[in-house]
C-alpha cells in the first residue's frame, strides 16, 4: 500500500519505518526540512530503539523517502496518516492548531486528486475533534464530502518510548473509529498480520478510548506510589506489596471492576477505604487519590438521584436495594441511600428485592431492616409486577435476572433508570442508563 504521514516526530516516525519495513511504500511529510534530509539520508530524526537501523534500511531498499511537498505526499499515496502533536494549552486543552492546518494542507491535495483516499488521525485528540475539526476542515479544503468522496478514520496508537517498536507490532488491541465501513477497510488491511483483537467502532469511541486508557495509566502509577508511600511509612516494603497484589488476575488486574455503573457500596470497600485513608492520616501521609474515592462515589449516587428527580414522575419503583444481585446484604449499600434521599424529597416509593425480602424474615439483616430502616422496609412488596403496576419512573438497582426484562415490561409512559445495565438499549424513549 502507498501510505503518506504527515509529522516526523515521535508516532510518525516510528509507524513510517515499521510500515515502510513491512514492505508499504511510504513518504514522510514534514514542514521542517532538516528531519526531511535526515529521513532521507537514511537518517532517523528521533532517538528510540531499532528504529535508526529500520529507517536506514528502509530507505536504502526505496520503500520510504520524505518530502516537504503535502500536495506530491497525497497525490503519490492511498492513505495518509496524520501524526503531528497535539500540546496543551495552558487551560489543559488541546492545542490542535497543527491537526488542523495539516488537515486544510491535505484537504486542499485532495481537491486535485481523483479516487478514494483515506484520511487518518494517529494524533491523540479528545472526543469530538475528529468530526468538529479534521473532517470540516477536509471538507471545506476539499470541497468534497468525508464518507463518500473520501474516507475518515480515527486509529489511536499505544506506542511507549523506549519499546515503541516492540509496542508497534505487539500491540494491545488495534482500535479503528470509521466514518464508513469502506474507509475501515481500507485500514484494516493496514493491520491484517498484527496479532492482537481488531476492533472497529465509531470515531468518538475511538478517540475516547485513547485518553480512558491513559488516565487510567496515570491513575495506577498515582495509586501504588500512594501505596508505597504509606507502606514506607509503616515499616513496610511497596514493591513486595505490590507485586503480591498484581498476582491476582481475577479480580485485582482484570476488567471485573471496570463496568461504569452505579456507586459500590457492601460491608468491606467503604470501611476499608475510610480505614486506609484515617491510617494515612494518622501517619502525615498525604494521599490524594485514596482521599477522592469515597467523594466520587457518593458524587455517583447524587448523579442517580438528579436522574430520577429529573424524570418528573413522584412515583418511583425501585427494583433491587442490595448492594449488589445475589445477597441480601445492605450494609452501606448506596441503593439505601438513594431510596432514604428520595423519601426525604417527598416521593411516593416502592421497593421490591427478593433476597432482601427473605432475609426480613429469616436472615441476618432481619434486626437492620426492621429497626433501623423501618421506613424502608414499609414500602417493599412482594414482586417485580406491583412495582410495574406502581410507578412512574423505575429504577433498576441491581443485576437481579428476574429485572432483565423490565425495559420491554415497562409501559410507554413509564421511564425506566437503570443503574447496573440489565438492558442492551440505549439512552432514549423512557430508558436512561447511568453511564451510557
Amino acid at each position: 500500500m502507498k501510505i503518506s504521514i504527515f509529522g516526523m516526530g515521535y508516532v510518525g516516525a516510528v509507524s513510517a519505518g515499521c510500515l515502510a519495513r513491512d514492505g508499504h511504500e511510504v513518504v514522510g511529510v514534514d514542514p521542517n526540512p532538516t528531519k526531511v534530509d535526515l529521513i532521507n539520508q537514511g537518517k532517523t530524526p528521533i532517538i528510540e530503539a531499532e528504529i535508526g537501523e529500520m529507517i536506514a534500511s528502509a530507505v536504502q531498499g526505496g520503500t520510504l523517502s520524505a518530502t516537504t511537498s503535502v500536495q506530491e505526499a497525497v497525490s503519490g499515496s492511498e492513505v495518509s496518516l496524520i501524526c503531528v502533536g497535539t500540546p496543551s494549552q495552558l487551560n489543559g486543552n488541546l492545542d490542535l492548531s497543527f491537526v488542523r492546518r495539516v488537515c486544510e494542507e491535505i484537504g486542499a491535495a485532495l481537491k486535485e486528486k481523483d479516487g478514494f483516499h483515506v484520511v487518518v488521525a494517529r494524533s491523540t485528540m479528545l472526543p469530538g475533534s475528529m468530526r468538529n475539526i479534521v473532517i470540516p476542515a477536509l471538507e471545506q479544503a476539499s470541497g468534497k464530502v468525508a464518507g463518500v468522496d473520501f474516507g475518515v478514520c480515527n486509529n489511536p496508537e499505544f506506542l511507549r518510548e523506549g519499546t515503541a517498536v516492540y509496542d508497534y507490532y505487539n500491540p494491545p488491541k488495534t482500535v479503528i473509529g470509521e466514518t464508513d465501513e469502506r474507509a475501515g477497510d481500507v485500514l484494516v488491511q493496514l493491520y491484517a498480520n498484527m496479532d492482537a483483537p481488531l476492533v472497529r467502532t465509531s470515531v468518538e469511541t475511538a478517540e475516547m478510548v485513547k485518553y480512558t486508557d491513559n488516565n487510567w495509566h496515570a491513575l495506577k502509577v498515582a495509586f501504588a506510589n500512594e501505596i508505597g508511600n504509606l507502606c514506607k511509612a509503616l515499616g513496610l516494603d511497596g514493591h513486595k506489596v505490590m507485586e503480591i497484589f498484581c498476582q491476582d488476575t481475577k479480580l485485582n488486574l482484570s476488567s471485573y471492576y471496570m463496568r461504569p455503573g452505579f456507586a459500590f457500596g457492601g460491608s468491606c470497600l467503604p470501611k476499608d477505604v475510610r480505614a486506609l485513608i484515617y491510617k494515612a492520616r494518622s501517619m502525615d501521609v498525604e494521599t490524594p487519590v485514596l482521599n477522592a474515592i469515597l467523594p466520587s462515589n457518593e458524587r455517583q449516587v447524587q448523579r442517580a438521584i438528579d436522574m430520577v428527580t429529573s424524570k418528573g414522575g413522584r412515583k418511583v419503583g425501585v427494583l433491587g436495594f442490595a448492594f449488589k444481585a445475589g445477597t441480601d446484604d445492605l450494609r452501606e449499600s448506596p441503593m439505601v441511600e438513594l431510596i432514604e434521599r428520595l423519601i426525604g424529597k417527598g416521593y411516593d416509593l416502592r421497593v421490591y428485592d427478593r433476597n432482601v425480602s427473605l432475609a426480613a424474615l429469616t436472615g441476618a439483616n432481619r434486626d437492620y431492616i426492621l429497626n433501623h430502616i423501618p421506613h424502608i422496609s414499609q414500602l417493599m412488596v412482594d414482586s417485580v409486577d406491583q412495582v410495574l403496576a406502581f410507578a412512574e419512573t423505575i429504577v433498576v438497582g441491581n443485576g437481579a435476572a428476574e429485572f432483565r426484562d423490565v425495559v420491554t415490561q415497562a409501559r410507554p409512559d413509564q421511564q425506566v433508570v437503570d443503574l447496573v445495565r440489565v438492558s442492551t438499549a440505549t439512552s432514549g424513549n423512557g430508558y436512561d442508563g447511568i453511564c451510557w
